[in-house]
């Protein structure tokens, strides 16, 4: 019997059937056919718990979420304490804790005015949209290739095919799409100038990190400009100091026209998102500021967390941290490549951004994971290139965590190599 407060199951095949009964089958298939049979039970820090008891060192962060780490004791307090005075609050009516959160997302974001808040990132995205067709009074969207933006209407729209075609969800005529990297490509879809904006997260996450060339980004954002179009860098994956700086923007120097936060802004405890839109993009905020309305929207409970997270996220021992993480597992990788170079391939890093590429199998990252699983750690193969593995630390990651991780690591490749092998004989 396992017992979650007030959820039992009689074992964990009870509860995956369960699963597969009432909550999302494919998705329960796929992870017991890929090997990971995770149910998480206990979580602290950067460590998750299986329902059965198993520790596992999480790299995943569930996309930057955990950040901080799960159930951050300071976040934590913070939550209760303020469930002593607040709710979700009324979206209709000023707030002290939306407007003290407003105000430091805005402080810590040069060229922001305005702060408008969602319950997640895809609805984030959908007010950056709205915002950026308000101001240019355009309605086309500029998106890359398997960029990806979260799974609501507009947001949606963005991304790979995968997700839009089967809701019939695909716009191609209004929601163009260019490879990345490619300045040339995004030249033609912007001249025109019928382009409200164009989004992209400062380095593409579900596409596997792949790292913008040198000068690309500030060269999408002056043909930007040029062609007057808003700039939209979706930071929910880039953002909140895993770049070493606390936007991926100021790290490579671009400065955006809107800002999507979302994930770790909720410290992995409360759910809140934000679009951060400089003034003209905020103009409808004084023409009619009920044009888009959210009851969840910037709940008050979210933001007095989110006001702490951004609080810790300045804390000059957290940067310095942040400093320390990318330098050990920028060495570690170099190590890793010489012991394990024929599996793995390559690195792509940015502060504690890293992608791992395993580039003899399509799907190369996805046995990788599995290997890791095995050995106590958990880290996701990217949707959109299997080929290559997310690698996230935590910004309050450890140094004694930090060399377990690389231990597994190695520990993991043998098996890792035993599992492409088979695959390879598969097909």
């Amino acid at each position: 019997m396992y017992d979650f407060g007030p959820f039992e199951f009689e074992s964990k095949q009870d509860f995956f059937d369960k699963a597969m009964r009432f909550w999302n089958p494919d998705k329960t298939r796929f992870w017991q056919k890929a090997g990971i049979d995770l149910v998480i039970g206990k979580r602290e820090g950067y460590f998750l718990y299986d329902m059965s008891g198993r520790r596992l060192i999480d790299l995943h962060l569930n996309g930057g979420t955990y950040n901080l780490g799960h159930r951050n004791p300071e976040l934590v307090e913070t939550l209760k304490s303020a469930l002593d005075y607040f709710d979700i609050g009324n979206h209709w009516f000023p707030s002290v804790a939306r407007t003290a959160l407003a105000e430091s997302l805005v402080n810590v974001s040069p060229g922001m005015k305005y702060a408008i808040f969602a319950p997640g990132g895809a609805e984030a995205v959908d007010i950056a949209i709205k915002s950026a067709r308000y101001a240019t009074k355009r309605r086309k969207i500029v998106s890359i290739i398997k960029g990806y933006h979260g799974h609501s209407g507009l947001a949606v729209a963005t991304g790979d095919d995968r997700f839009t075609k089967i809701f019939l969800s695909d716009q191609p005529e209004t929601f163009i799409q260019v490879p990345f990297n490619d300045i040339d490509a995004m030249e033609r879809a912007l001249e025109g100038e019928d382009v409200a904006a164009l989004i992209m997260e400062t380095i593409p996450a579900t596409y596997g990190f792949p790292m913008p060339k040198d000068g690309y980004l500030s060269a999408c954002k002056a043909l930007c400009e040029k062609h007057g179009a808003m700039y939209i860098a979706d930071e929910v994956q880039t953002g909140l100091m895993r770049t070493g700086s606390m936007w991926g923007w100021q790290a490579y120097g671009v400065q955006p026209d809107i800002t999507v936060t979302a994930k770790g802004l909720s410290g992995g405890l409360y759910p809140i998102s934000a679009a951060l839109v400089n003034e003209r993009a905020g103009g409808w905020l004084n023409e009619d500021g009920a044009a888009h309305i959210s009851t969840t929207g910037g709940a008050e409970l979210g933001c007095v967390v989110g006001h702490k997270v951004i609080e810790m996220l300045q804390r000059p021992e957290l940067v310095a941290n942040v400093g320390t993480v990318t330098e050990f597992m920028a060495q570690a990788m170099r190590e890793m490549l010489v012991r394990h170079g024929d599996i793995f391939t390559g690195v792509r890093q940015k502060g504690v951004i890293l992608g791992l590429e395993f580039s003899n199998h399509l799907e190369g990252a996805v046995f990788v994971s599995r290997a890791l699983y095995e050995q106590g750690v958990w880290a996701i193969f990217s949707s959109l290139d299997k080929r290559v593995l997310q690698w996230k630390p935590g910004v309050l990651l450890d140094h004694e965590t930090c060399r377990d991780i690389m231990d597994r690591f190695d520990a993991a490749m043998p098996r890792a190599r035993e599992l492409l092998h088979q695959a390879g004989k598969a097909s």
